[in-house]
Parts: structure tokens; C-alpha cells; sequence
């Protein structure tokens, strides 16, 4: 079977669904399978050689990511390539295609919260409806996007399996020292701090969580910094505003989009990750830091709780005082801090990527079949 994997997104993205591409497609070359060939469609602009295994080949595409007019000149560009199925991670296909069809839908927000999104990220995500009635069978990353992608969409059980991520292999746990040593050469971070860990954008809450910051400050006296690791969104203007208002600007720290060589010595040298978000198809920061030791709180909604288990301290995203209380508890009970590490470490190890592309794999060949 010749498989055809869009990966175009890489280029633009390292982040969120361009990992899933990178990591499937290293976890799908790892199983070795001779009978399938792979060939990942790329950015003409992407030098990258994201696989080194001599099932997979790679096609440059002259049609960028999200382009107006993709449906359209990436069906002719994907024609030529005689595909037994195409494989659409950022979940939009081609509409007319001469192969089989997957998609995965890695959350819903944009329906459930059309608010936080530009006009432009409206206008192509809007094509869900097309894409779930087009395509032959949906990958959901979790339960909870399964169940919304059922109710909002209207598409039928049978015709979507969930498949969990799971944590790239570099995020794994690090003496503290070392790690300390390392962010304070790498970003200047020689005070200890509460990391998050995302792109800034409405629905990650970041107002709500500089705002229960402020209160940990000025009610609690705590010392902690507060780090925020990750690329600018769309609309994230309100959360520069925040901080200028809560007059937080020596407390807060923006690194930007940090790699994962650097983000491993970040999560093992914070003293806990919060991810308060309003909404989460899956959750991977949370599950990077469980795997690297580090105390855990998540919001209560969506596939948070059903990627942490009871790993980590549940909060109600709306609720500011709620997580200030968190936070302090994480920060200051020990007995609390050992559990939440023990019982992070047991969870993170339910997930896998080699898992995960056996699973891929298996629809694949249902698909074709």
C-alpha cells in the first residue's frame, strides 16, 4: 500500500500538530513494515528529512498550508502521485482525491469557541463539515474529541477510532541541578518559577492565570516567577494587556516557541506546569511534564482529565481563587509534591507513539481494505 502522510505543516510548525506529524511519522518508521511504502508531503520551502528509512520518501508540494485555494491545486498535485490513501493530519483533505481518505481531528475549539478565531482561521476550519463527510475514516486523539466530534458533527460511531498521542522520547526526567544550571545559561532564569507551556491564544486562559498569579503573589508572599513558554497565537494581544495591568512585568517571563532540547531542562527545573485552558482535544504539555517529574495542575474540561488521570490537581478554568489555591498547595505541601511526581511518572507511561502508529497503521489498512 502506498501511503501519502501531509505533512506540510511541519514547515510553518514545530508545535501542536506539526509534532504529531513528526512523531507518527518517526514512530511509523521505527515498526519497520516492508510491505507499505510512506511518502510525506512537504513545503517545497522544508528542507527537513523528517524520516531516514528507506520506506518512507519524501515529495515537495508547491501548495502552502491552509492556502485559500488548496483544495484546489493540492488535488491535482496529490493525483499525480498514485496514492493508495491519504493521510491529513491537520484534519482539512482534499475534497476530490483518487485515493482512500484519514483524517484526525485533534480538537473542536473552533466550533465550541468561534469567538477566539480570526477571520482567516475561521474561513478553514469552517470546511470541517465537508472534510467529516468526505473522508472514509477519523482519527480523534482522545475520547473527548471523539464524543464532540459525534455531537457537534453528527458523524456516525463506527466511523472514528481514538488513537492518544503520547510524549516525544527527549522529555524524560533530569536531576534538578542539572536542569537548573542549564535554563539559567540557556534563558537567564535564575529564580524558581510555575511554567506554562503553549501557544498564547484565548483559550489557553492565560488572563485567568495571571490573574490567580497576582493573587499568589500579593495573598501568599510567594517567591516563584512565572515562565510562559510558547509561539503568539492569534489574539493574544489581552494577555500583554494583562500583564501590563496586573503590573506583572518583572514577575513574567516570555520565552517564545522553545525547542525540545531546551523545553526538557525547563520542565524538570519548574516547581509545577499549570495548563489551566478552556478547552483541550488532548493535552500534551501536561503529559511532557508528568514525564519529567514535574507536579501537574489542568483544567477540569474536556480530554485534560482523561490524559492525567489522577495525576495531577483538577481546577475549574473560571474559578481564580480555585487556582491560586492550587498553585499554593502544589508549591508548599511535600507530601503532595512527592505523590503527584510518583503518580505523574506511572501515568506518562501509558502512552506511546509506537502504540499509537501500530494503531494508525491498523486503520490505514481497514481503510484501504
Amino acid at each position: 500500500m502506498r501511503i501519502g502522510i501531509d505533512a506540510r505543516l511541519v514547515y510553518y510548525s514545530r508545535a501542536g500538530i506539526g509534532q504529531y506529524i513528526l512523531r507518527l511519522a518517526e514512530a511509523l518508521a521505527g515498526l519497520q513494515v516492508k510491505e507499505d511504502e510512506f511518502v510525506l508531503l512537504q513545503s517545497r520551502k522544508d528542507r527537513t528529512q523528517i524520516v531516514n528509512n528507506h520506506n518512507f520518501s519524501r515529495v515537495s508540494l508547491w501548495t502552502p498550508s491552509h492556502h485559500r485555494a488548496e483544495q484546489l491545486t493540492l488535488r491535482f498535485e496529490i493525483g499525480r502521485l498514485r496514492l493508495d490513501l491519504l493521510h491529513s493530519p491537520d484534519f482539512i483533505p482534499p475534497f476530490r482525491r483518487n485515493c482512500k481518505s484519514v483524517i484526525t481531528i485533534h480538537d473542536l475549539a473552533f466550533l465550541l469557541y468561534p469567538h477566539f478565531l480570526t477571520k482567516e482561521a475561521a474561513r478553514y476550519y469552517g470546511q470541517i463539515d465537508q472534510a467529516v463527510r468526505r473522508t472514509d475514516h477519523i482519527i480523534a486523539v482522545s475520547e473527548s474529541t471523539r464524543q464532540d466530534t459525534i455531537k457537534l458533527l453528527g458523524v456516525p460511531e463506527r466511523k472514528i477510532t481514538v488513537i492518544h498521542e503520547a510524549a516525544n522520547p527527549i522529555y524524560r526526567q533530569i536531576a534538578t541541578d542539572e536542569a537548573r544550571r542549564h535554563v539559567a545559561e540557556t534563558y537567564g532564569l535564575d529564580r524558581e518559577y510555575i511554567l506554562f507551556v503553549s501557544t498564547i491564544e484565548p483559550r489557553k486562559n492565560l488572563p485567568g492565570l495571571l490573574q490567580a498569579y497576582r493573587k499568589l503573589l500579593d495573598d501568599y508572599k510567594r517567591p516563584e516567577g512565572l515562565v510562559l513558554a510558547g509561539s503568539q497565537g492569534w489574539l493574544s494581544e489581552e494577555v500583554y494587556d494583562t500583564v501590563e495591568t496586573l503590573n506583572l512585568g518583572t514577575h513574567v517571563r516570555f520565552l517564545g516557541r522553545v525547542p525540545s532540547k531546551h523545553l526538557v531542562y525547563l520542565y524538570n527545573a519548574a516547581r509545577l506546569l499549570v495548563h489551566p485552558s478552556f478547552y483541550e482535544g488532548f493535552g500534551l504539555p501536561p503529559l511532557e511534564a508528568m514525564t519529567c517529574g514535574t507536579p501537574t495542575i489542568v483544567s477540569n474540561v474536556s480530554a485534560l482529565p482523561e490524559v492525567v488521570g489522577d495525576a495531577a490537581i483538577l481546577i475549574d478554568p473560571h474559578d481564580v481563587d480555585g487556582l491560586t489555591v492550587a498553585m499554593w498547595r502544589a508549591l508548599t505541601d511535600e507530601d503532595l509534591r512527592v505523590s503527584l511526581i510518583a503518580k505523574g511518572l506511572k501515568r506518562a507511561q501509558m502512552f506511546s507513539w509506537k502504540r499509537a502508529a501500530q494503531q494508525t497503521l491498523d486503520v490505514y489498512r481497514r481503510v484501504a481494505e
